[in-house]
């Protein structure tokens, strides 16, 4: 809990005290690059498919790190970055202007809505704006912001109408550590902490929050 705390405050410092610098992805050059995503993704960045993400809206600064971590994830056989047998094989051929110019491309798009069921409104709710002192889990708010539309800036993801789904899967794989390339190991730390309860509720909480 210390060393999690501890990095929001030198995060949040350092963003503080420095001017970020502007993106330069060229959004309509991304239009035109953006076919084969559409494939997973869907044509407006909202995925039909509820195992692949929407990236409707993402953040452009996220998107582009991502990409440039599957292929980092291909070309270091699975050491370094992220890796995924669909998407590292993807952003292979990318350059990286390519991958900036999508980034911006699906930051223009709306994230289309979702819902939250009732049943997990109250306990959700709780977890995701307090977290559990007890079991040294932290507010998923505090980095990803109380309508979870997270940070550009710091590159917190928007996680709110996310796909339940895809949610699940990811804090299992931050969980059981196929998935590591958060800043400082923070989202590692944290979901190692929940319980397979505690994952089912807050991805379907996230579904309809905003």
């Amino acid at each position: 809990m210390k060393k999690i705390a501890l990095t929001l405050t030198v995060l949040l410092g350092t963003l503080s005290a420095s001017n970020a610098t502007a993106f330069d992805g060229d959004a309509e050059a991304g239009k035109a690059k953006s076919a084969t995503c559409a494939a997973c993704h869907g044509p407006d960045g909202n995925a039909p498919v509820n195992i692949y993400p929407k990236i409707a809206g993402q953040h452009a600064d996220y998107v582009y790190k991502q990409l440039k971590e599957f292929k980092l994830g291909m070309t270091s056989g699975g050491s370094e970055g992220r890796m995924d047998p669909v998407m590292s094989g993807m952003a292979m051929p990318l350059s990286d202007q390519d991958m900036k110019d999508l980034a911006a491309y699906f930051a223009t798009l709306n994230m289309s809505a979702g819902t939250t069921p009732e049943d997990v409104i109250e306990v959700g709710q709780k977890l995701y704006r307090a977290g559990d002192a007890e079991r040294g889990i932290p507010s998923c708010a505090a980095c990803h912001g109380p309508r979870g539309n997270g940070t550009s800036l710091a590159k917190f993801p928007k996680i709110s109408f996310q796909h339940p789904e895809y949610i699940k899967a990811q804090l299992e794989k931050f969980r059981d550590g196929s998935r590591n390339n958060d800043m400082n190991g923070m989202m590692g730390d944290i979901a190692k902490k929940l319980t397979d309860k505690d994952i089912e509720v807050l991805s379907r909480y996230l579904g309809g929050l905003h």
